[in-house]
């Protein structure tokens, strides 16, 4: 006959959810994590009432240069001095309007193309369509515009046009390098290697030199092209050649045996890389295209070695500009990056719904 023996009672589980369970697991896991966190909570303490007093209370909204000379704090009356010159660069004031105007239609394009209701053949249209009209504002020189030349375009109506067209004409190429470097043709397939290593193995501003200053003189005489074109042109190889190792990983990553399954439905090439092969592949791969825009948008910055201010070298134009305001560039630079700051986690928190999207069919 079998006694009875009472199993001892279990302690309750712990909820791996909600504030205090994210601190346990992330912030006092064990005695090192427990040290490192109180010891970088001492740093802070310490140094955060220093930084907010520098950058609120002891801080000058307003005023001139002499106030801010005067105060002990951060000097944020530079920005709001230097605000239209810092976001429109050398652009004619009186014509401000206008850059304001080609922003926000290219950045409604942007929003639009980002929603889901808007992905429609019509959308590429829509994409000429204001790209017509951005330039046409942009240069003006007909219905009483003034003509602006594009030396003049700058500030952060050239960083949005520089990283968005760049990003949309560099995608292409990308797939279109990733399949080559797949491809079972050796020239395709070498050529394609080609491009991709010597791209890659020069850094961007080599590629910006080059487009110039040195594809002029390769040019004939008298055949010019705009700087902002070539300046274009070599952004939007730059960023392809990334991209497409990006995009090649996402491929390899394809088992084999759906290929060879798409081969015996009668599936043709294009038609098993347009229905089975890429739409896998791009989905696995969305956080690596997605950083691969971030640093685009954030290597526009680059120009202004061929004399293109985007919205650093802007900023750097309004605080030489006067010599008074120049002991308070580390506020313009804060200001800038706040602005770099939006418009990359923006793309961030894009990509993650993006990711959250394709990975519905994934779960049970």
């Amino acid at each position: 006959m079998s006694t009875f023996n009472a199993i001892a009672p279990r302690p309750a589980p712990q909820s791996n959810s909600g504030p205090v369970a994210w601190c346990k697991a992330n912030l006092f896991h064990n005695w090192k994590t427990s040290t490192g966190t109180l010891l970088i909570g001492l740093i802070l303490l310490w140094l955060l009432p220093h930084l907010f007093q520098w950058a609120v209370t002891n801080a000058v909204w307003y005023g001139n240069y002499e106030t801010c000379h005067a105060a002990s704090g951060a000097c944020w009356a530079v920005v709001r001095e230097k605000f239209r010159f810092i976001l429109f660069g050398r652009y004619p004031h009186e014509e401000h309007w206008r850059a304001l105007l080609c922003t926000a239609m290219l950045l409604g394009l942007i929003l639009a193309s980002c929603t889901r209701a808007f992905w429609r053949p019509w959308l590429v249209a829509l994409w000429a369509g204001v790209l017509v009209l951005y330039l046409a504002l942009m240069r003006g020189g007909f219905a009483g515009l003034r003509f602006v030349e594009t030396d003049l375009w700058s500030g952060l109506p050239l960083t949005i046009l520089l990283a968005s067209l760049s990003m949309v004409m560099a995608f292409p190429i990308a797939v279109c390098i990733a399949l080559g470097r797949r491809s079972g043709m050796p020239a395709i397939r070498s050529l394609c290697t080609v491009y991709v290593e010597l791209i890659r193995g020069v850094p961007l501003i080599s590629v910006l030199f080059m487009a110039s200053f040195m594809f002029p003189l390769l040019m004939p005489q008298g055949f010019n092209i705009d700087v902002l074109i070539r300046v274009l042109a070599g952004i939007t190889l730059f960023a392809a050649a990334y991209m497409a190792e990006v995009i090649r990983g996402g491929l390899q990553a394809i088992p084999k045996g759906q290929m060879e399954a798409a081969a015996t439905l009668g599936l043709s090439y294009w038609q098993t890389q347009r229905m089975i092969v890429l739409p896998q592949a791009l989905a696995m791969v969305v956080p690596g295209i997605m950083n691969n825009f971030i640093s685009t948008f954030k290597d526009t910055s680059l120009v202004a070695i061929v004399s293109l201010y985007e919205l650093t070298g802007a900023m750097g134009m309004a605080m030489n500009s006067e010599a008074d305001w120049r002991p308070f560039r580390i506020e313009g630079y804060l200001f800038i990056a706040l602005i770099y700051f939006v418009f990359c986690y923006s793309m961030s928190l894009y990509s993650q719904w993006i990711e959250a999207q394709v990975n519905k069919s994934k779960q049970r």
